[in-house]
Formats: structure tokens, C-alpha cells, sequence
């Protein structure tokens, strides 16, 4: 008997309608949305597409992505105004620049517009030069300002978004509305994995001690929506069971799971014999990527044989699981194991009000982690090809929001600049491109006049996706993915530039 035979021999009536009765429904479905990911490329057109996107050789192999959720606030961080001392409590919206334009042209929240005064509020921490570069850091941030020279420091971020929800889904989808992949997916899409027992992408999201009611975070930030669910980020845990699902249940041993899957992978071999979802062959993988974390897994969490000098780069907090020390130390050992894109989201950074309580926390928490992160790559000769990337998803306002006092403030939101740093992976070290006005508000070209052109350094949320994909050897515009009709891209419909002054020759 051959297939086919046994196929129509084993049908039952039922099968018959439920498959009858679908396919009337997939019949008509089809025709509304065409060229879904699930009908549309095999796998020689997917391969054809990533290979065409790889046009150049790549600066890095992985990347590290320390995501500050909330935005932190880069006038008490980062950029330094000394101005604003002298403007204590002066009402923002009535400044001017000298040729008579207001300073604060952009839209602010609900949260502060119906304020009577907008007033301004210098930052309470001193700041001070740092390595052969002369770039700024606050006290907030002791350990960070020791690496200056080996940072590449953005003043002149921007996005489109206001609010958090839409600000962090467009920097880490591409796309204000949920429903796109994620970067880390995107890159595991073009890339592939460069090890066999650990995935291409995974997430950590540790404690924070700053504002404790602080935004969500939603698992679209590292999803893979339309492309194949392989690519999207596995979220790393504290405790016994780091990773869902992959210990084996009460009574199961090793051998019979491995009995398990040998069974499933004939069914799902059979299953895409008959329908050719590609989807099956995800799943099959990634069970099968499942058994061989059930060994790298508790190997990759075990620190037990890290030195004490490791152990103290990283600080007293690296000693208790979940924190973000923990989470860096981690993270350098995933980049050892070659795990392509790692992303820690330290949630926290909303300061609308207590500054001076909550904001030395924050620092706290990611100052001497982030450092020693990078300066254990660097010593591990990682950090040449480990991309380090630090920021929020947009900056946080020059007037004070609520009541201010000379020893405390808040801040809202401000989309309209940012400052984030990067290290290593092909950047510059020991330099700052992009400049704020003399207030903190407005990015500004070299006339000191108030800018978003990219030729002017001022470097929008796609932009810093395009470049990240750039030193991975992709070109943004060409890596892609058909789907309900359209070539899908990480850097949307929008223009995207690569960052090339940020690009080390």
C-alpha cells in the first residue's frame, strides 16, 4: 500500500468533515489574506532573501542590548546643562533662543499639560569630565564614567513616541502597533544560530529597585509574530526552572523523553508531509532544542565557577539571582556560548516625581554591572565583536513635573531627545556625536539651531536598528519577509539610515 492508500484508507468519517469543512474555510480565507508565512516562502526562498540581505562582512557576532524601561533620565545621567541652574524655576514655555523661536515647540503629555507653569529644573548631581575623551557622567554613575573612553556616546536620540507602550514597542519592533517581530527576532531570521544547545535570542528581565509600580512588559518585545515562532527570544528566569517547560515531568526520565520526541518528530514529519506548514518544522526543532537545554541550560546558569575577581567586577548584587548584576554576568556567559542577541530589560526608569529618592537607586542597580559587563568582554576579547548597547526608550523633560524643590523634582516624558551609549561591535570608542540645546530639549545641528534632519546627527529609533543590523553584515532595506502582501522589514516603511559616524573604519 502506498502512502496515498493508507492516507485514504485510514480517513474516518469524521476527518472527512472536519477536514472538508476547513478546507471551505481555508478556500475562502485565502482569498482575503493572501501570502500568509504559513502558505507563503520555503525554504529556498528564505534562504535566498537573508542571503541577498547579507551584503557586507559583519563587525559583529552577537549583541547585548541593556534596555532601561521607563527612560532614564539623561539630563541627570548624561547630558549635562549647566544652564538650567541658572533658569531654577524659570517657567520653560516662555524661553526663548535668540532668534525670538520658542524652546519648547514640542507636544508634551496629559500628565503636565494641565500644569500652570512648566518650570525648569537643573539636575541636583554634580557632573564631572571623565577619560582622554572629556565626555560627561554625573555621579550617579561612578563606574560607567570610568570606561569613557571606551563608549560611543549618542546625545541626539529621538522618537515618534510619547507614551511608553508605544515608545518601547517601536524601538524594539520597528513598529508603534504590536504585531511586528522583535529585533532579536529579526537577527536570529537573518542569522541563524551560531551554537546547537542554547537559542539564538533570549530575555532577561530583572528586579529593579527604583519605582517599584513601573510599566509592563509584554512578550511582543521579544516575539516573532509572523515570522517562524523559532526565532523568538526565550525568556530566562530566576529559580529551579529557568526556562518553562524544559525539565522533564515527575516520573519521566531522560531516556523516555527522548522516546517522547522521537515519536512527536514522526508525527510532525508526517503532519508537514501532509499540509507543509513550516511551522511543523519549528516545532520539531524546537522540541528538539529543548531536550539539548535541558543540559546547557542548568551549565549556563551554574556560576559557581566564576573567580572571585569576576564575581566582584559585578558587584555584591551579582550574588543574588534575578538581579541585574546576576542578569550581566549571565549575559557575558551566554555571549561565550555564542547566544546571538541577548536583552535585559531593567524596568524602573519612570521618574515622574522623587528623583532624588529613586533615581540614585536605578543607578544603582545597572552602574557597576554595566560597566563590568563590558570590561569582562573586553578582557575576554569579546567586546571586539559583542555589540553593547544601553538606553531607554525615549528622554525625559528639562521643566519639572509635580512640585519642585532645590533638592527634588520629576520629569516626564520627552521623545524629542535621548541620550543611549554603545561599546564595542564595530562602534567608535571613547566618543559623543549629537548635541542638545542649551536647555535639554531640542537636538541641534551645527548652527545651533534646532534639528531632526539625520544629516544633523539627529538619530531617530530606526536608524539605531538599522545600524545594529548594519554591523551584523545586513542591509535593512533587504532583509525581509513576504507577508499579506508586503516585503515586512525591521525598519518598516519609513526612511532608516545606518549611523555611519557612530562606525569605527
Amino acid at each position: 500500500m502506498n502512502p496515498l492508500q493508507h492516507r485514504i484508507a485510514t480517513l474516518t468519517r469524521r476527518s472527512v468533515l472536519k477536514r472538508g469543512i476547513m478546507g471551505l474555510g481555508a478556500t475562502a480565507l485565502s482569498t482575503m489574506l493572501p501570502n500568509q508565512s504559513t502558505q507563503g516562502m520555503n525554504q529556498d526562498a528564505a534562504e535566498s532573501i537573508v542571503k541577498q540581505a547579507m551584503t557586507h562582512a559583519p563587525k559583529a557576532k552577537r549583541a547585548i542590548f541593556l534596555f532601561m524601561a521607563g527612560a532614564p533620565s539623561q539630563q541627570d545621567m548624561l547630558d549635562y546643562k549647566p544652564l538650567l541652574k541658572e533658569k531654577f524655576r524659570v517657567d520653560l514655555r516662555k524661553e526663548k533662543f535668540e532668534d525670538g523661536s520658542l524652546v519648547l515647540k514640542n507636544r508634551v503629555t496629559t500628565m503636565t499639560s494641565g500644569q500652570s507653569a512648566f518650570p525648569i529644573a537643573p539636575t541636583k548631581f554634580k557632573f564631572a569630565q571623565h577619560g582622554q575623551s572629556g565626555a560627561w557622567f554625573s555621579e550617579l554613575l561612578p563606574h560607567t564614567a570610568k570606561m569613557a573612553d571606551d563608549l560611543c556616546i549618542i546625545k541626539s536620540m529621538w522618537t515618534d513616541a510619547i507614551n511608553h507602550d508605544p515608545a518601547i514597542t517601536l524601538m524594539n519592533t520597528g513598529n508603534q502597533l504590536p504585531g511586528k517581530p522583535s529585533l532579536g527576532a529579526w537577527l536570529s531570521y537573518g542569522l541563524g544560530s551560531l551554537n546547537d544547545n542554547l537559542p539564538t535570542f533570549m530575555v532577561m528581565t530583572p528586579s529593579w529597585t527604583g519605582r517599584q509600580d513601573a510599566q509592563a512588559l509584554y512578550n511582543r518585545l521579544w516575539g516573532s509574530t509572523f515570522l517562524p515562532s523559532e526565532h523568538q527570544g526565550v525568556p530566562l528566569r530566576t529559580g529551579s526552572d529557568p526556562v518553562l517547560y524544559l525539565s522533564n515531568p515527575s516520573g519521566m526520565s531522560s531516556a523516555d523523553r527522548r522516546r517522547t520526541l522521537d515519536a512527536l518528530a514522526n508525527l510532525n514529519a508526517q503532519h508537514h508531509e501532509q499540509v507543509g506548514d513550516p511551522d511543523t518544522e519549528a516545532r520539531i526543532a524546537q522540541y528538539e532544542m529543548a531536550f539539548r537545554m535541558q543540559t546547557s541550560v542548568p551549565d549556563l546558569v551554574d556560576t559557581s565557577t566564576e573567580s572571585k575577581k569576576t564575581l566582584e567586577m559585578y558587584g555584591p548584587d551579582v550574588a543574588k539571582p534575578g538581579t541585574f548584576a546576576a542578569s550581566c554576568l549571565l549575559a557575558r556567559r551566554m555571549a561565550e556560548r555564542d547566544v546571538r542577541f541577548v536583552q535585559i530589560f531593567h524596568r524602573g526608569w519612570d521618574q515622574h516625581g522623587d528623583i532624588s529618592g529613586m533615581l540614585p537607586r536605578q543607578c544603582n542597580d545597572v552602574d557597576q554591572p554595566s560597566w563590568a559587563l563590558v570590561q569582562d568582554l573586553k578582557q575576554r576579547g569579546l567586546l571586539e565583536d559583542t555589540l553593547v548597547i544601553w538606553g531607554g526608550e525615549f528622554g525625559r523633560t528639562s521643566y519639572c513635573q509635580g512640585s519642585l524643590t532645590n533638592e527634588n523634582y520629576g520629569r516626564d516624558h520627552h521623545p524629542a531627545c535621548f541620550t543611549i551609549w554603545m561599546a564595542g561591535g564595530g562602534v567608535k570608542a571613547g566618543i559623543t556625536i549629537g548635541e542638545t540645546d542649551d536647555y535639554g530639549v531640542n537636538i541641534i545641528d551645527e548652527n545651533g539651531q534646532p534639528t531632526t534632519s539625520f544629516d544633523d546627527n539627529a538619530f531617530h529609533t530606526r536608524d539605531l536598528n538599522a545600524t545594529i543590523l548594519n554591523q551584523f553584515g545586513i542591509d535593512h532595506n533587504k532583509l525581509v519577509f513576504p507577508y499579506r502582501g508586503l516585503d515586512e522589514k525591521l525598519t518598516s516603511v519609513q526612511q532608516a539610515h545606518v549611523m555611519e559616524k557612530v562606525l569605527a573604519d
